[in-house]
C-alpha cells in the first residue's frame, strides 16, 4: 500500500435515542438481519436530537416530535400516556385518574429539558425555580417539593420505590418518531426503516443479505450418472445376448452351458 491509499472503513449504521426511548427489539432484528454491519447506539439529551442528526453524529434516531422537517424526515411511531409523578402517600396516588385541573393546588416543577409541548398556562403553581433536567425534578419530587408530569416511558425510566404515577387528562402528550436527514436517505437507513416499520426480510427495502436456501442453490450441481463405469470402478453391466466368457462353474473360456446364453454365470 503507497502513502496515498487510505483503506475503506468498513459500513456501520449509528443510532441516537432520546430518553424513554428503548431501541432493544429493533437493534435486535438489524443484527439478525445485517449482522457483518454493526449498529452503534448513541444517547442524546431530547433536545439536541435534531441538531446530532444534522451534524452528522447519528445516521438515523429516534426522538420527540415535534422537529423541523425542512431538512429532517421523520415517521411518527407511537404517542406515549402523559403521567404525573408523585409520592406514594400524596392523595393522587388514591386515584386511577387525574386531570390537569386537579392540580391547580400543587406546585408541579417544569424542568429545562421538558419533552411536552404545552400551550397557555401551565398546570398547577410554579416553583421557584425550574430544575435542570427531569432527574433533577424527580428528586425534588421524592423530596416532597413538587410533582412532576411527563411521559411514561421518563416515569418509569426514573422509577423510585417511594414515588408512583397516574395518567393525566388534558395535558399534551409525547410522539416519538424516527428521523434522519431527508438528504442522506441510504440504503441502510431504508434498512432501518423498513425494521420499525415491520417489514419482513423479503419485503423490506435496501440491502437484504441473502437467505441460507438461495446460497446453496447458487451452488454447482452434481453432475448426472452415466451407465459406464466411473473413476471408482463401478461395475459396467454386459450387453443382453452376448456371453461373457466364463461359465457358472470353470470359469473356463468357452460357451455358457444349460442353453442360458448371454447371462453371467452365478458366483459360488
Amino acid at each position: 500500500m503507497t502513502g496515498s491509499e487510505v483503506p475503506l472503513a468498513s459500513p456501520m449504521f449509528r443510532l441516537a435515542y432520546v430518553p424513554g426511548v428503548i431501541p432493544g427489539k429493533w437493534v435486535r432484528i438489524w443484527n439478525e438481519r445485517l449482522p457483518d454491519i454493526p449498529l452503534t447506539l448513541t444517547p442524546v439529551a431530547a433536545g439536541e436530537a435534531a441538531d446530532t442528526l444534522r451534524a452528522g453524529g447519528a445516521d438515523a434516531g429516534f426522538l420527540r416530535l415535534p422537529v423541523d422537517r425542512t431538512d429532517l424526515s421523520a415517521i411518527p411511531l407511537y404517542t406515549e400516556t402523559t403521567v404525573v409523578v408523585v409520592p406514594k402517600d400524596h392523595l393522587v396516588a388514591a386515584a386511577d385518574e387525574v386531570s390537569v385541573a386537579d392540580l391547580a393546588d400543587d406546585i408541579v416543577l417544569h424542568p429545562l429539558d421538558d419533552t411536552l409541548d404545552w400551550e397557555g398556562r401551565l398546570p398547577g403553581r410554579p416553583a421557584n425555580e425550574r430544575p435542570a433536567t427531569t432527574a433533577d425534578a424527580v428528586e425534588l419530587v421524592a423530596a416532597g417539593i413538587g410533582l412532576l408530569v411527563v411521559p411514561q416511558s421518563l416515569a418509569r425510566l426514573h422509577h423510585r420505590k417511594d414515588l408512583t404515577y397516574r395518567p393525566v387528562s388534558g395535558a399534551p402528550e409525547s410522539r416519538v418518531a424516527l428521523s434522519w436527514p431527508e438528504a442522506r436517505t441510504t440504503d441502510l437507513v431504508e434498512e432501518f426503516i423498513g425494521i420499525v416499520r415491520g417489514r419482513t426480510v423479503n419485503s423490506s427495502r435496501g440491502r437484504r443479505p441473502a437467505p441460507a436456501q438461495e446460497q446453496q442453490a447458487s451452488k454447482a450441481k452434481p453432475k448426472a450418472k452415466s451407465g459406464r463405469s466411473d473413476a471408482g470402478g463401478a461395475r459396467r453391466k454386459p450387453a443382453a445376448g452376448k456371453p461373457t466368457g466364463k461359465n457358472s462353474r470353470g470359469g473356463g473360456t468357452g460357451g455358457a452351458k444349460s442353453g442360458r446364453r448371454g447371462k453371467p454365470g452365478r458366483r459360488s
